[in-house]
């Protein structure tokens, strides 16, 4: 059982909680241990770090704390299995024969702290440091991703405007894969025209002397046949592809006519905040006008 020392006790009562717990278990000569699947050292480990804290803030001197601390470990180690009766019993003798001396009251109050704890709740000190737990723990890691670090506010887009940009890069990126596909098809119609071509001139010239007029003429309208079909393929898809890539400028033209409205609005021109003064000041005059007519027609 290791022997604590008032420089020790010192040093653990000077960190924070954790480092001082940290501490404490290096002092006590504990390995160091996973404190989530390993709950009863946890739990010893902070039993003795509360009976040091309750000895410093009670104002003892440090050999005193340390001998506090020790005396908890004992006995939680010594009243393993003991009933209740037994465990009071060496309490007191632990107590009688402290071995820094204390005035009795400062003894009397290191006496109420294990009553009021260690002797209060013995049975729950006993289920739950000396009983052997079936245990059925499960454990999982989760990855936890930050969210990424927010612009600032000032490079921010309005909503409605970024939904209108988005609109025209996606009719721009449809029109890029159309013209890509085209050339793709092409390039494609195009090699099986030549491997078909190469076919019927290999076929010829290997067949050259067995080849009738008829048959050679045949082998021709082919190699012409198949020629046009691949052309009228290329143009059919050309058409066809042009067609969709006109629609899809007629929309982004149409995007382009129709913007979102600019936010915050831009203030009025000073032309039509003139002529609103204006027409007011018309108005009023009209008004004094009509005022100054009928005065004159009662004098009348």
């Amino acid at each position: 059982m290791a022997n604590l020392s008032a420089e020790g006790v010192e040093g653990v009562i000077q960190l924070e909680r954790e480092g001082g717990r940290q501490y404490l278990r290096e002092l006590l000569g504990w390995k160091k241990f996973d404190e989530v699947r390993d709950l009863r050292q946890t739990i010893r480990l902070d039993i003795c770090y509360q009976s040091l804290v309750f000895a410093a803030q009670q104002g003892l001197p440090w050999p005193a704390v340390a001998e506090v601390g020790r005396l908890t470990e004992e006995l939680l180690e010594d009243s393993k299995d003991f009933p209740i009766s037994q465990a009071i019993k060496i309490l007191q003798k632990k107590l009688t024969t402290f071995p820094v001396t204390l005035p009795p009251c400062k003894l009397c109050a290191v006496l109420d702290y294990f009553h009021n704890t260690f002797i209060k709740h013995y049975w729950l000190y006993q289920f739950v440091l000396v009983r052997e737990r079936d245990r059925h723990q499960r454990f999982a890691s989760l990855e936890v991703c930050a969210p990424p670090q927010p612009l600032p506010l000032m490079e921010g887009t309005e909503v409605e405007l970024w939904k209108y940009q988005q609109q025209l890069a996606a009719l721009s990126a449809a029109e890029e894969e159309k013209r890509t596909k085209m050339l793709l098809i092409r390039e494609t119609l195009q090699q099986e025209r030549e491997h078909m071509l190469r076919s019927v001139y290999r076929s010829v010239t290997r067949h050259t002397a067995f080849l009738g007029k008829q048959a050679l003429t045949s082998l021709v309208k082919e190699a012409i046949k198949a020629q046009i079909q691949s052309l009228h393929d290329i143009f059919q898809n050309e058409i066809q592809t042009t067609f969709e890539i006109l629609q899809l400028k007629l929309q982004k033209k149409a995007l382009l006519l129709n913007p979102p409205p600019v936010y915050p609005p831009p203030p009025f021109p000073a032309g039509r905040k003139g002529s609103k003064s204006q027409k007011l000041k018309q108005e009023k005059g009209k008004e004094e006008k009509g005022k100054e007519q009928k005065k004159k027609k009662k004098k009348k």
